[in-house]
């Protein structure tokens, strides 16, 4: 079967700009966001921070002549896009099974725009955690089989099985997108590949989820879930590491306080 092609637009690469309007080295990705993408920005000097609209590369007032920089300089650092959606399908396939053990910080937004931030700890399989900072006082634990979402304040705690949730894909052993759920497609906007599924089999019925990577930096940035209920939920990441094993302790769920 032919390689089904990417969203015509957004991956017509832009011709690079001449040698003198453009810096030698690749635009950095400010970090972290004062918001997600798609969630009602106010400004535009929010919204050029946002890692799903990066700030636009600024021409230097007085270019130097054609012969003080070389011409691969333009290009340097940069990555070839996907031209199909299989390959951005794979891209991203490749970047999640590159790591075992992953951690750093995230911000939250829901959908009436509460900010929420934290840290994040993964240990694949199936280990995952949200440290929300005060005032905050919910806790997301994943042991390898089960989630629990704990209200430290209530003394509450909901059980529910790992496969049931739309995070099992940054907690499988071995992850392939296609299998996790349906693709409705890919698209790429400046250095932002974003990859848009549908799971029916999350609890209460089907959750959209979309994720955003980023192709320069090789890095998961952010992912939006729309669960059966139609709620949106933005998660940025920054700050992340591959590095370092999370303590183990991390992942304990204890289920004698299961409701």
């Amino acid at each position: 079967m032919a390689a089904a092609p990417l969203m015509a637009q957004p991956l017509q690469l832009q011709q690079p700009k001449p040698a003198a309007a453009r810096p030698a080295a690749p635009r950095p990705l400010p970090l972290p966001p004062p918001r997600p993408a798609g969630l009602g920005l106010s400004s535009p000097a929010t919204a050029a921070s946002s890692p799903a609209q990066p700030a636009a590369a600024v021409a230097s007032a007085a270019p130097a002549p054609a012969a003080a920089q070389p011409a691969a300089a333009p290009t340097k650092g940069k990555v070839a896009a996907p031209a199909t959606q299989e390959e951005a399908i794979e891209r991203l396939n490749a970047y999640l099974n590159s790591f075992t053990t992953l951690q750093g910080n995230f911000i939250q937004f829901a959908a009436n725009g509460r900010r929420m931030e934290g840290r994040i700890y993964i240990q694949r399989p199936g280990k995952m955690r949200f440290d929300y900072e005060p005032p905050v006082t919910t806790e997301i634990i994943a042991d390898g089989t089960s989630v629990a979402v704990r209200d430290k304040r209530l003394a509450t705690q909901d059980v529910y099985s790992i496969g049931q949730t739309p995070l099992k894909f940054l907690v499988r052993e071995r992850m392939d997108l296609a299998r996790e759920g349906t693709i409705k497609g890919a698209s790429i906007d400046g250095d932002l590949l974003s990859v848009r599924i549908e799971d029916r089999s999350t609890l209460g019925g089907t959750s959209k989820i979309t994720l955003k990577f980023d192709l320069v930096a090789n890095e998961l940035r952010q992912w939006i879930v729309v669960d059966p209920q139609g709620y949106e939920t933005a998660i940025s990441l920054y700050n992340l590491d591959t590095r370092r094993r999370p303590d183990p302790k991390y992942f304990v769920i204890d289920h004698q306080r299961a409701l």
